[in-house]
Parts: C-alpha cells; sequence; structure tokens
C-alpha cells in the first residue's frame, strides 16, 4: 500500500472526526458528498450534504474525545479508497457521559479532484449475535 494514500485517506477520516468534535458544519458539508450513505444503530438513511449543518445544530450529543485504531486502507482505485477502524469515543449524550467502543467504516471518492465520503458506518462493538443486548 502507497504510505501518502493511506495517510491522505486516514487524514480526511480524522479532518471528519475533528468536525463532528467541533460540530464543524462547514467543514462536514465539504468532506461529504452531496448524497451520502449513514448506517449504524439507527438504521440506513441517506443523508443530503447540505443536511449536516442542521443536523450538528440539532444534536443532542457532544463528542468530547475519540482515538482511531487499527486503521486499515483499501485503495480501490485512483478515485476510490474504502478506510475501516475501530474508535473509542467519549460523549454526552443528553446531558449523561456515554463511552464506548465502535467498528467505522467510509469510502472516499475524488470528484473533480476534491476527496468526499460518499458511505459511513459504524457499529458499537459487541458480540456479533447480539447476545449482550438480549432482555432477561
Amino acid at each position: 500500500m502507497d504510505k501518502a494514500f493511506e495517510k491522505q485517506i486516514t487524514d480526511l477520516e480524522m479532518q471528519f472526526w475533528q468536525a463532528m468534535k467541533a460540530k464543524d458544519a462547514a467543514a462536514a458539508t465539504r468532506l461529504t458528498a452531496e448524497t451520502c450513505i449513514l448506517t449504524g444503530a439507527q438504521g440506513a438513511s441517506r443523508i443530503e450534504g447540505k443536511m449536516f449543518a442542521g443536523m450538528l445544530a440539532g444534536a443532542t450529543w457532544q463528542l468530547h474525545d475519540f482515538a482511531l485504531k487499527n486503521v486499515v486502507v483499501d485503495k480501490v482505485s485512483d478515485d476510490v479508497a474504502v478506510v475501516g477502524y475501530t474508535a473509542h469515543e467519549k460523549l454526552t449524550v443528553d446531558g449523561k457521559p456515554v463511552e464506548f467502543d465502535v467498528a467505522d467504516a467510509s469510502t472516499w471518492v475524488r470528484r473533480n479532484g476534491k476527496w468526499v465520503c460518499v458511505l459511513h458506518t459504524e457499529s458499537i462493538l459487541g458480540d456479533p449475535y447480539g447476545r449482550d443486548r438480549k432482555k432477561a
């Protein structure tokens, strides 16, 4: 793997996390494709790039800290890259502190010389069969 390419994609992912931490709508919009698919515990959705400003303004959470680990980057083509990693997040959600570990992945596409995220996924780590979430 080309280390410079790997660093470039990892840096883009870090910029996106920093934008979420700072609730920087301009940066989030700049880093996101006009249409981005998001998946996670909340399901799957298509988000328009300009929707980020409203989402960040009305957020009931605050990301305080994060750490990415075990980052892997795959160069699909000169203009498409996939990055996956685990992360530890420290947040306040609805006024209460929360910490958890996740596995995330993003697909970045270069359009008109600019890299944008077209897909982001997040899964809270735990038992892959959900047994750690089973009600007694």
